[in-house]
């Protein structure tokens, strides 16, 4: 790889920086791993609602060894294992699959589990929420399926996806209203949506802190810091992963020209004309095999590892597992 290397980047070896922390975070090391354990102890063919997680890669790899990814339960033949995704799900799919006698392993994120608790309670009291989030992403449908399991009526949660919308969503009692946000949005972004609600709604209440997860946050401070040494930044991750593409556009309102790929064949000559440090990073749901093959794509041999915030949580697999 690394003579094709020299050619595509142009000429000699660029200077890479990695950015710390990046790749996989612990509630995607579960979600992988459970899918993995499951497959080792039933063997093909094991079925995911949704894909485990947003990398093509990881995808692939466990499609080619037997996973059969869908998205609807009614794909799934009778008596079949199936694994929830690190997403989340609706309170309505939990129990449809069980209901319909499916093994099932539950791999989502427990920050995302913590979320759904919070969605519940609000339900069940009868206050109205505002969820922060991307319509259409499987985490914001799971979460809003929560309340309406929660109370009976989908009717009393309101997705909020951007600053203007924060400036005109409409509730029916402001003084008995909470929020959430989806856990891999940009905190910035995040944090004036919040702002703009606490100032029309001011008896809001939400959790104690931001639901956007640890590792979102982490990642983002690091290609703050990558941005501000690099020309170039590349985002190691797939076009459907929330929390990867947020890393690109941060990246690019800290001054870098930032660029998502899947993969080092995705690489492109034209992105590193003229630059002579290039950072790189990767969202939470990319395996670090990847980075090393960008990294060993611009012919780095040595690339600098910067300093992070160091990352020790880890969540264990359900018992029935280990």
């Amino acid at each position: 790889m690394g003579d094709l290397a020299a050619r595509a980047c142009g000429a000699s070896a660029v200077r890479v920086l990695l950015a710390n922390p990046r790749g996989f975070c612990a509630g995607v090391d579960r979600a992988v791993d459970i899918l993995e354990k499951v497959l080792a102890r039933f063997g093909a063919p094991v079925y995911s609602r949704h894909e485990i997680v947003h990398n093509r890669t990881v995808v692939e790899d466990l499609r080619c060894r037997g996973v059969v990814f869908v998205d609807d339960l009614d794909e799934v033949p009778p008596g079949a294992v199936v694994v929830l995704s690190a997403h989340g799900v609706s309170s309505a799919v939990q129990q449809e699959a069980v209901q319909r006698g499916f093994k099932v392993f539950d791999a989502t994120c427990p920050l995302v589990t913590k979320v759904h608790r919070q969605v519940r309670q609000l339900g069940r009291v009868g206050w109205e929420c505002l969820l922060i989030g991307h319509a259409g992403h499987p985490e914001v449908e799971g979460t809003m399926g929560q309340y309406e399991a929660a109370c009976g009526d989908v009717g009393g949660i309101y997705l909020v996806e951007t600053l203007a919308a924060a400036r005109t969503v409409r509730v029916a009692d402001p003084k008995r209203l909470g929020y959430v946000t989806q856990t891999t949005l940009s905190v910035t972004e995040t944090r004036d949506i919040l702002a703009e609600l606490r100032r029309r709604f001011p008896a809001i209440e939400g959790p104690r802190r931001d639901d956007i997860c640890y590792a979102t946050q982490n990642r983002q401070d690091a290609v703050r810091r990558l941005a501000a040494r690099c020309d170039v930044v590349l985002v190691v991750g797939s076009r459907n992963s929330s929390n990867s593409n947020r890393l690109r556009e941060l990246a690019e309102a800290e001054g870098a020209r930032a660029w998502l790929l899947d993969s080092a064949e995705e690489l492109r000559t034209e992105w590193l004309a003229g630059t002579e440090t290039v950072g790189v990073t990767a969202g939470a749901s990319a395996p670090e095999s990847l980075v090393q093959e960008v990294v060993a794509a611009l012919g780095s041999a040595e690339p600098e590892e910067m300093l992070g915030e160091p990352e020790q949580i880890v969540f264990p697999v359900p018992v029935e597992l280990r």
